[in-house]
């Protein structure tokens, strides 16, 4: 099967929503409110969702006064056992089990073995999907009335303990492959009660609400209730989106899905409409890379060029944009960005479940504020002036990190090296993964290996946030003002300001970092151009001290003049005494390595911190532009090298042997001074 999605044909889909749809448009789907001591409101047929009342969370004071802020970090982006997919490879895991492990607790793997992070995080949402929320665990569970379903017989009992094996992969591909297009046809005809899948999604949707308000510790441990919106193009561009609520208070009894509408403008309007009863929300893009140019075009769903209603109702409702994850990265490409060394980095070139080429014009984020800058010329709002973060989009409710122990995303079909194609195939593996058809068998040096898609995901990432305390009102606000950064999973620290009247500020310490937010603006904002200086930019990055060295410190820039785009990279910061060249705006190479007989690094190396007061050397007040920071750490193995090494085979040649940790921050835009 080299493609999930596929099997949500076009026709059924439209068949299928049309069905749901013609009772009610996203502006009908009200939340309501109700006594938390009733219990829950019932569902109205055919998805529409009056409101989910649950109790209210522990009052929450005013945040501390912090002027400096603390960095936060978790993840936004997690799947258990009530999403579809997740459930059919085998994940049995919870949202329960999900915020376990969060807190630092080890939780099984649907292929036996224990996983736990190495620190726990701060925050975590779990966002199953939407669409057939907890019907496959329902059809696998004979005491349900949707078991009984003919369409669902092979799916039964299939993550009982004897089943959670590799032998089982083509029988439980074959059934979820027939479950997808079986229901949506059963369901259009009739067939199939929709009330009954409307009945699961409604209880596993409280489920997960419940599960969020049971682990939210405010001060220790946030949690959000959150959502993945999956939906994509006919071409099968993704335009996949996670829904993050703010309080959890007042709620929809259902969460807006692809059923209700293929078109992402259709969620903005709901969430507009939650919006106007005070539940607020925000939805994140990701994987951007496999949306085959669809996320970021400069036209709206009907192909009309973006206009003001939708430029404000999209960056309304997406304030922020996750540029990594396990399945690549989306900063931008090296056919976008062909003077940025750099730019190669985790790139997943498939449009999402496939290995179909996905189009990299209108899929990366630097372009996508490029673009928006256009916009902005032309006297629109900035429709892609978004924030950044990253997640792990794990389907077995635990996220995957660590190069040295990586364990991928998909349960039991990328359990270990054999299966993700790091390692080489045993002839009886290979004919199981061939009876599977969920990836090709590819000859090299002499040796089999599965090959597709999966080789080309990293143990990626991670979003950081700097906000006053560790609570949802804190850390949503950080959202909404996009102080917030991405790593590609370890938990490197990023700070940007920007403004004029800085001094010898170096964010050296508390006071400085003060200073800054007093005399300056933080990243996710705008300044105003001064036609007499460039501005000063205050960058600054410190290590993982469980992860490698930093080898740089960078600033990229885009800008735009007479609606043509531009970007440099500039180091701005070196390790190990380096200093940058003004011709190139590069550091020397610092020199550290990696033994790719055992993994080891320089150990002398790079270092725990990089910071730079730093002025533009081509500023014009003239042109509009953004800044952002990168930082590198020095080279480590990559996740494939590291299973190679273990399983005592040579890494593959075609993969990169070592790649450079990062962080990303969001950007600060420059804005023209009309005056």
């Amino acid at each position: 099967m080299k493609n999930l999605y596929r099997l949500l044909t076009a026709a059924s889909i439209i068949v299928l929503t049309t069905l749901l749809v013609a009772c009610s448009s996203p502006k009908d789907i009200k939340p309501t409110t109700a006594d938390t001591h009733n219990e829950t409101a019932v569902v109205a047929p055919r998805f529409n969702a009056p409101s989910l009342v649950m109790p209210k969370d522990t009052i929450i004071a005013e945040p501390q006064a912090n002027a400096y802020r603390d960095a936060y970090f978790g993840d936004l982006h997690v799947h258990t056992d009530y999403s579809f997919d997740a459930y059919a490879f085998g994940t049995v895991a919870t949202p329960y089990d999900a915020y376990r492990y969060a807190q630092g607790e080890a939780i099984a793997h649907p292929a036996g073995f224990q996983v736990q992070l190495g620190q726990p995080l701060d925050f975590y949402a779990v966002t199953d999907h939407a669409m057939f929320l907890g019907a496959v665990k329902a059809a696998a569970n004979t005491t349900t009335e949707f078991s009984k379903e003919p369409h669902v017989q092979d799916l039964h009992n299939i993550n009982t303990p004897d089943n959670l094996n590799l032998a089982s992969l083509p029988q439980r591909v074959k059934a979820f492959s027939t479950f997808l297009p079986d229901t949506l046809n059963r369901i259009a005809s009739g067939d199939t009660d929709v009330a009954i899948v409307n009945k699961i999604a409604k209880d596993a949707w409280a489920d997960i609400v419940q599960a969020a308000q049971a682990n939210n510790r405010p001060g220790e441990f946030t949690t959000f209730v959150a959502y993945e919106y999956t939906s994509s193009t006919d071409g099968r561009g993704n335009l996949h989106r996670n829904v993050i609520f703010r309080d959890s208070d007042k709620l929809p009894a259902l969460p807006f899905s692809r059923f209700h509408s293929q078109n992402p403008e259709g969620l903005w309007d709901w969430m507009d409409g939650l919006r106007a009863q005070g539940i607020e929300t925000l939805a994140i893009p990701h994987n951007s890379n496999g949306s085959n140019g669809a996320m970021f075009q400069m036209v709206d769903w009907a192909r009309n060029p973006i206009d003001e209603t939708y430029a404000q109702r999209r960056i309304r409702n997406e304030p922020l944009v996750e540029i990594t994850q396990v399945k690549g990265t989306s900063e931008t490409h090296p056919l976008l960005s062909q003077n940025d060394e750099w730019a190669n980095f985790e790139i997943m070139p498939y449009r999402v479940a496939t290995t179909i080429a996905s189009q990299p014009e209108g899929s990366y984020a630097r372009q996508a504020l490029l673009n928006g800058m256009t916009l902005a010329d032309q006297g629109l709002t900035n429709a892609y002036q978004f924030g950044f973060v990253g997640a792990s989009d794990t389907h077995t409710g635990a996220a995957s990190l660590d190069e040295e122990n990586y364990f991928s995303k998909v349960g039991l079909l990328d359990a270990d090296g054999s299966r993700r194609g790091s390692q080489p195939l045993t002839a009886g593996d290979a004919e199981i993964i061939k009876a599977a058809g969920r990836v090709e068998i590819k000859q090299i040096g002499g040796k089999q290996y599965a090959t597709g898609a999966y080789e080309t995901w990293g143990a990626s990432g991670l979003t950081g946030v700097w906000a006053e305390e560790n609570t949802r009102d804190a850390i949503y606000r950080a959202f909404r003002r996009k102080e917030t950064f991405a790593t590609s999973g370890p938990r490197m620290k990023v700070r940007l300001f920007a403004g004029y009247d800085f001094g010898g500020n170096t964010l050296n310490d508390t006071n400085e970092v003060a200073a800054a937010y007093a005399n300056g603006v933080s990243m996710g904002s705008e300044l105003l151009a001064n036609r007499d200086q460039a501005p000063t930019l205050l960058a600054h990055a410190s290590q993982d001290p469980n992860s490698a060295p930093l080898q740089r410190l960078q600033i990229v820039k885009g800008w735009t003049v007479d609606g043509e785009h531009n970007e440099q990279v500039y180091d701005v910061a070196c390790s190990d005494g380096g200093l940058v060249d003004a011709a190139t705006h590069r550091c020397p190479d610092n020199g550290a390595q990696v033994d790719l007989n055992n993994c080891a690094i320089s150990s002398n190396l790079g270092a725990a911190e990089l910071k730079a007061n730093w002025r533009d050397p081509e500023f014009d007040p003239e042109h509009r532009a953004f800044y952002y920071v990168r930082v590198l750490e020095n080279p480590t193995c990559r996740w494939s090298t590291w299973d190679a090494i273990k399983a005592g085979a040579t890494p593959r040649s075609d993969l990169q042997a070592t790649i450079q940790e990062r962080a990303w921050s969001s950007a600060i835009w420059l804005v023209p001074n009309a005056g």
